[in-house]
């Protein structure tokens, strides 16, 4: 067991967005009254040109070269407008960047974010039931990624659970970044005002496959392209144009030669070059921030050794885009007599051969760091957070989970809940209750804290403790018409794909919400009592929610099972449920009352 890590001392996080928020709205409003001034001043010096040509072409009163003066002028503020244009979009982008993060702790986030839905698999054990993809889910929360292999990176940490001491080093990293702010706006910021959807899997691919050229190529290249440029100087001094002519068969044939090579060497590069871009900008961001934590100072020198990697990436593109200046109309025959494509593809060959095979690192490198922020972010903006105690499993595998004030990171206003399962009491609690009185919602609580605690992420709760835990669920089971599958067929069928994850690596953490209710009342306790007790005598702990209370009869068994409610009151007619949790079995139900409220003769 080890200390948990703790957040520095840092101001209060709403005050703080809102503080930057201002800021940047003021400085987009500097920007629009420079962009209006730049403008005017442009209209002015084009005028002030009109007028010096009339006045030098017209009545002949000023020498033609006075208008030197207005088109470098000109030139200047048309520089200086694209960067007034360019500062402007980085600040809309950073006031969007902080009415997001006020929106996330408003709760308010639902649809303004990444949803994740590629992510979403109704097979998976619980990403359904605790409603980690979609609008409004846990990923939407949490992602604060720029490019695809973060967010795949974010997802595949919610999707399964880590080892403990994988998760502790996530910890101690995002407690290192949450406090830093300036470097989480800069990543959100920087470049086009788009995602990078990278491809990792094919970018790693393009360079780790390298093309190379005949050993020759670059020598006749050049040779070729000495002798055009002598030729074309022979052809404009009147020296006559055979020796042009000759240079233009020989480079028509090495290209001919080439055809093929330069094709391989070149294919697939317009896109890697194109994701990489923002990819380079991002990179560059992370290799300058100061970092001392050992696994963001490891992921770093990755992306430093041997040589930076977004200096490496910008060669790149640089290659690639001075590659495409060969398919402009005018530069085409320029590029033809100088051997500019030959030449740059032997470029692009060294270069896949010295750093194809780091691509993949350095996009892994990325992911995980993009992974870490957003769970920073969270950690930074979600008040009454902390970090769980993560415990060791052991040889025995004592499954543990204990936690004091839980609350549903989804949902403003939560009530708080605790909970206790485990060695250290009974290892399964059955909750009953009336409709609506909470009991779904305590099992999504628990489950998507516990989802939180091992990615690495702050839970919302007063305090958690828990060991390794493979969750899985039954909240959100469905029938299918397509498949003519009953829901009580896909529930079972759940049921069993849970019990073989019970001989996982990590105990199971079951929610079974409403167990079995789609059968009769005998079957229903007869086959919930075994299934409770089979996964139990498997190393399980969990929650069992029912409306049915003879199943509550199944607790007590040693201390292994325990009862416990959520219950409401009528007052004045109407509902009240305060979603709290108690000890024992409801005693009362409010199914007739509702009924009624609805307008039913009960």
């Amino acid at each position: 067991m080890t200390e948990t890590p703790a957040l520095h001392s840092a101001p209060d996080p709403r005050a703080e967005l809102a503080r930057r928020l201002e800021d940047r709205h003021a400085r987009v409003a500097r920007l629009d009254v420079a962009d209006a001034r730049v403008a005017r001043g442009r209209l002015v010096v084009f005028v002030a040109a009109l007028a010096i040509a009339a006045l030098s072409w017209g009545a002949e009163t000023l020498s033609a070269w006075w208008l030197v003066v207005p088109a470098v002028v000109f030139v200047a503020l048309a520089l200086l407008h694209d960067r007034v244009f360019l500062e402007r979009d980085r600040a809309r982008r950073a006031v969007t960047f902080h009415e997001a993060a006020l929106a996330r702790i408003d709760g308010q986030f639902a649809g303004r974010g990444i949803a994740g839905d590629r992510f979403a698999d109704p097979a998976h054990p619980y990403a359904a039931d605790l409603d980690l993809f979609g609008a409004g889910g846990l990923f939407e929360l949490l992602c604060a990624a720029r490019t695809r292999p973060g967010e795949e990176r974010l997802a595949a940490w919610l999707r399964a659970p880590a080892p403990t001491d994988e998760v502790r080093g996530r910890q101690r990293a995002v407690a290192a970044l949450a406090p830093r702010l300036d470097l989480r706006e800069d990543l959100a910021v920087l470049g086009a005002d788009v995602r990078a959807a990278v491809d990792a899997a094919a970018v790693a691919a393009w360079g780790a496959a390298p093309r190379p050229l005949p050993t020759a190529t670059v020598p006749i290249a050049i040779a070729l392209a000495l002798a055009g440029i002598a030729a074309t100087v022979s052809w404009l001094t009147g020296r006559g144009g055979l020796p042009l002519l000759v240079v233009i068969v020989l480079a028509w044939g090495f290209r001919r030669a080439l055809q093929e090579p330069i094709a391989r060497v070149l294919g697939g590069l317009e896109r890697p070059a194109a994701e990489l871009r923002v990819l380079a900008l991002l990179l560059a961001r992370l290799e300058r921030e100061p970092l001392d934590e050992p696994r963001l100072a490891a992921l770093q020198a990755r992306l430093r050794a041997p040589a930076p990697a977004s200096a490496r990436i910008a060669a790149l593109v640089a290659i690639a885009a001075r590659i495409e200046w060969a398919h402009n109309q005018f530069f085409a025959p320029i590029a033809f007599l100088l051997q500019w494509t030959p030449l740059h593809a032997a470029r692009v060959a060294r270069w896949r051969a010295a750093n194809g095979a780091a691509v993949g690192g350095w996009l892994d490198a990325v992911a995980e760091l993009e992974a870490l922020s957003s769970l920073a972010g969270h950690a930074y903006e979600q008040a009454g957070t902390v970090f769980p105690e993560l415990l060791d499993l052991g040889e025995e595998r004592r499954a543990v989970l204990e936690g004091d004030a839980l609350r549903h990171p989804l949902l403003r206003g939560a009530v708080p809940n605790d909970v206790r399962v485990g060695d250290a009491g009974p290892r399964v609690l059955l909750v009953s209750g009336s409709n609506m009185s909470g009991k779904s919602t305590y099992l999504r609580t628990v489950g998507v804290n516990v989802v939180l605690a091992l990615a690495g992420a702050k839970v919302h709760a007063a305090r958690l403790a828990l060991t390794p835990l493979q969750p899985g669920a039954t909240l959100r089971i469905q029938d299918s018409l397509q498949a003519g599958k009953s829901r009580f067929y896909a529930e079972i069928t759940r049921l069993k794909e849970l019990a073989d994850l019970a001989a996982g690596p990590y105990p199971l953490l079951f929610l079974l919400d409403e167990i079995l209710h789609g059968t009769n009342s005998h079957d229903r306790r007869i086959g919930a009592e075994a299934i409770v007790r089979g996964l139990v005598d498997r190393g399980a702990i969990g929650l069992v929610t029912t409306h049915d209370l003879a199943l509550t009869e199944i607790a007590g068994n040693g201390g292994a099972l325990a009862n416990a409610h959520f219950e409401d009151q009528v007052k004045d007619g109407a509902i009240v449920f305060d979603y709290r949790l108690r000890p024992g079995v409801v005693q009362h139900s409010n199914a007739l009352a509702l009924m009624r409220a609805v307008g039913l003769r009960v």
